[in-house]
């Protein structure tokens, strides 16, 4: 994957965030998009081999449309300026958790698990945390997951690294108020995300980094995915 190539048309694209610009510059759009799916072709291949529930998905599957959509946001810009991709078993709008690669001047990330919860499956997957305790602790307080997951407790998206992009401020409704691992409970969603340099993608073993950081989150992953299952 040419990632100077994806990156510079982004930078652009930022710069320039409008349709007569973008259809102007169109081939450039469908050269970087080309680089980009076949990254995305790569990373899923060697996710598969670790993680054969992916295997029925496609590029196409994974990858998300570049125009933005404007009707209920006050930015009316037409397109993005990141290219991002997430693979899950279940699809890129399935609630289970999934792998995330994400491609954006000054803010590339790797990112695992899942983004949304409704209210009763966070409930569920809170309760099943509490009830298989050692085995949550061993997923996510290991030093693998720790190197490239933990981060202060205000962490947010633009932060190096972190474990929980929202958190609720006290103890949920109907949770003991005294449970020793409470900030797992605060957790409104469970995803894990590490930011990575803009040369990352370029780099020859960028594929190996990749899968090293996936490893480390995908046992959180796999035991909230076993709760999610249920719902979907």
């Amino acid at each position: 994957m040419d990632s100077k190539k994806i990156l510079t048309f982004l930078s652009r694209v930022a710069m320039n965030n409008n349709r007569e610009w973008f259809h102007a510059h169109k081939d450039e759009y469908d050269a970087a998009r080309q680089e980009w799916e076949q990254g995305v072709e790569q990373a899923l291949k060697r996710i598969v081999a670790f993680d054969p529930e992916v295997a029925s998905q496609t590029v196409k599957d994974c990858t998300y449309r570049f125009y933005r959509d404007t009707r209920f946001s006050p930015d009316k810009s037409p397109y993005k300026n990141h290219f991002g991709a997430y693979i899950c078993a279940k699809g890129k709008k399935a609630l289970r958790g999934g792998y995330y690669i994400h491609i954006e001047p000054g803010h590339c990330l790797l990112a695992v698990g899942s983004y949304w919860l409704p209210t009763n499956i966070l409930t569920a997957c809170r309760n099943e945390l509490m009830a298989n305790e050692a085995e949550w602790l061993s997923c996510v307080e290991n030093r693998d997951f720790k190197r490239f997951f933990d981060a202060p407790d205000d962490a947010s998206w633009d932060s190096p690294q972190g474990f929980g992009l929202e958190k609720l401020k006290t103890c949920p409704a109907g949770f003991p108020r005294d449970y020793e691992h409470m900030k797992y409970l605060r957790l409104k969603n469970y995803c894990a995300w590490h930011q990575v340099g803009d040369d990352f993608f370029g780099q020859e073993k960028w594929l190996d980094q990749m899968e090293r950081v996936f490893r480390a989150a995908k046992p959180m992953m796999d035991f909230m995915n076993a709760v999610i299952d249920d719902y979907e």
